[in-house]
């Protein structure tokens, strides 16, 4: 899978794309991931690539001119799967998504930033809007590195055990049961007997009946669904 992000802070995604699952799929070759700083696309010399707003209020805007010679010189060289645009108004991400998005071939992201990116932009080139919550950042790019990682885990071969992603939160709508690890006896706490008892079947219906009583009791909203 190959991700190209477009950004005017592409220092934000440094750390995140460079350490643990997300730089393992890269040194397995799974995924190939690109920053593209907006600033090469500048307007003047001075690196402009945003302007006041129209009509007045607070806030700049990001200007079409670099976000549109930045999109069209990728999409000449690929065709992608989805433009993607991480804005608060957006689709609320949510696992189903991720999924969806993890069998694609080729992604491109665009980071907004200051109020956001000038609507001509978005309706000529995006065809999927994602935002992470009902919440505003400073920026897209924090949400972008959080879309790319929950795509990358999600990649035949970047985990160690395949299996593990499939029992993730949200999977199958419900959060995940609680987990344990040795000791088996810890401050008089001690893990469930079942897990000791080496009955897999027993095990597993004993996990999927705690993952719905987690899920009813935090958050029962999955259930309805």
């Amino acid at each position: 899978m190959r991700l190209d992000i477009v950004t005017c802070q592409p220092d934000l995604l440094t750390s995140p794309l460079a350490h643990s699952i997300v730089k393992r799929a890269q040194e397995k070759g799974l995924a190939e991931i690109h920053v593209h700083d907006l600033r090469r696309f500048a307007i003047n010399k001075h690196g402009q690539i945003d302007d006041y707003v129209f009509g007045g209020g607070a806030g700049m805007v990001l200007r079409v001119e670099p976000i549109a010679a930045c999109l069209d010189g990728l999409l000449a060289e690929r065709s992608y799967d989805a433009v993607i645009y991480m804005t608060p108004d957006g689709e609320t991400l949510r696992q189903p998504l991720v999924n969806r998005l993890s069998l694609a071939g080729n992604l491109l992201i665009l980071c907004g930033h200051y109020k956001g990116i000038d609507e001509r932009i978005r309706q000529a080139y995006i065809t999927h809007e994602i935002s992470l919550g009902d919440y505003v950042l400073s920026g897209g790019e924090l949400g972008a590195a959080i879309l790319v990682d929950a795509i990358v885990r999600l990649l035949p071969g970047v985990l160690g055990n395949e299996e593990s992603a499939l029992s993730d939160s949200f999977q199958d709508n419900l959060l995940a049961p609680p987990v344990y690890t040795r000791p088996a006896e810890w401050r008089g706490q001690h893990v469930p007997e079942i897990l000791l008892s080496g009955n897999t079947p027993q095990i597993e219906i004993w996990r999927h009946e705690q993952a719905v009583e987690r899920t009813r009791s935090r958050r029962p909203d999955l259930l309805a669904e």
